[in-house]
């Protein structure tokens, strides 16, 4: 497997605080050096359910993931899985239910914490926060600039052709102080400079990348069911590729075979939406 590519995954950020507080990827959009479009999240829109679903490219319905407490080793084809039997070689820096839901259930803090498997199914290379003592009080998220350079040590030192990022931060402050606040619009201002120096660093790697969130939060800081601000997110594309016009909403389950067919590897036959990068 020749191609890369970079999923990172800002957890709980709506569609209009992407558009108006994430400048320095909005000025990529407007100097042609990225694309991006709306994003609609399965249902329900919380968080577990979104991480299976973003990654099998079936609904919870079918993967049967229903929240965040009911996490377990999923069974369907996943892009990790599908990518390894494809030849390539796949990373994970991100919270653990990621590594539940595609390498071992339950989580082994010392185990699972971090983990060079060459041989694996699924996961090669996994570096994994649990948030444990997570709470109104005490966000228990580690510092996203560290993620991020966690993950391009991962790409620089184990070639990487498919590595994927989750980071809480931005939905844990949203679920203390709502969106809709100053605490909110410094948080997102943030989490776009800690990224912006490490998109031209990846793509001079030889990656497409791909942010987007999981799913938005709403007034009350909450996610989990059909409404707008809870549902709708955005996902910025930096690649030669080309997309839909614009104006698309992009459903969620196209990601994962979107991700494969950019890496070249076999789509399987669970995965019936369609890619939305040629």
């Amino acid at each position: 497997m020749q191609n890369k590519l970079l999923l990172i995954i800002l957890d709980g950020v709506p569609y209009r605080n992407w558009r108006r507080l994430f400048g320095n990827l909005e000025g990529w959009v407007d100097s042609g050096d990225a694309r991006v479009w709306k994003i609609h999240s399965v249902l329900p829109s919380i968080s577990a359910s979104c991480y299976a679903s973003i990654h099998t490219g079936v609904s919870p319905a079918e993967h049967g993931s229903t929240g965040n407490g009911n996490v377990f080793r999923l069974k369907h084809p996943d892009v990790f899985s599908q990518t390894r039997l494809s030849g390539g070689v796949t990373g994970a820096v991100a919270h653990s239910f990621w590594s539940e839901f595609f390498n071992r259930h339950p989580f082994d803090f010392v185990r699972d914490i971090e983990y060079d498997e060459a041989d694996s199914p699924t996961i090669n290379h996994g570096r994994f926060h649990t948030m444990t003592g997570y709470g109104q009080s005490n966000q228990m998220t580690p510092s996203d600039v560290d993620l991020f350079g966690t993950l391009t040590n991962l790409c620089q030192r184990f070639d990487l052709n498919y590595g994927m990022l989750h980071t809480c931060t931005l939905d844990s402050m949203g679920h203390r102080f709502f969106h809709d606040c100053q605490e909110m619009d410094h948080a997102c201002a943030v989490m776009d400079e800690m990224l912006a120096p490490f998109i031209p660093r990846w793509r001079a790697m030889g990656y497409d990348v791909i942010v987007t969130a999981d799913h938005g939060q709403d007034e009350r800081g909450h996610h989990g069911g059909r409404g707008v601000l809870q549902q709708e997110a955005a996902l910025y594309y930096f690649g030669a590729a080309d997309g839909p016009p614009e104006d698309t909403i992009l459903d969620q389950l196209q990601l994962a075979p979107t991700i494969l067919s950019r890496l070249g590897a076999n789509i399987p036959d669970t995965m019936r939406a369609s890619p939305f990068l040629a």
